[in-house]
């Protein structure tokens, strides 16, 4: 099976050695976003605009890979502190609709650049 490099300037450019996401077949497979504001590569200021930028981050690949976060099957959270569960759920409800993805939250020591939440995602695209 071949698989594609989807890429766009609307999400931030990979900060090490990875690709943006990576289509194979039907899946598409997002790499981890964090806060950064794609025009600048600086990191967003605070936790809540962290998180917004993180979505709007896997929102522009989906797009790029022709989807939509509808299409999202499955999605990874990561959180420097848990006590934003309930507020990460709250910003989530903004960009997925029922049936929710899949999904894992995951405390964390640390996240680069000196980040407060991260996601990854899965999609699969027609």
């Amino acid at each position: 099976m071949s698989f594609n490099i989807v890429s766009t300037d609307k999400a931030p450019a990979a900060i090490g050695t990875y690709s943006q996401a990576v289509r194979a077949g039907n899946t598409v497979y997002l790499s981890g976003q964090l806060g950064l504001n794609p025009a600048t590569g600086a990191l967003e200021e605070g936790f809540e605009t962290q998180a917004v930028r993180v979505f709007e981050n896997l929102k522009a690949l989906a797009e790029a890979a022709g989807g939509s976060l509808a299409n999202v099957v499955k999605l990874n959270l990561y959180l420097l502190d848990l006590g934003n569960f309930a507020k990460v759920n709250e910003i989530m409800a903004r960009y997925f609709a029922k049936p929710y993805p899949a999904r894992a939250a995951i405390g964390v020591a640390a996240l680069p650049r000196g980040g407060q939440v991260e996601a990854d995602a899965v999609l699969v695209v027609g």
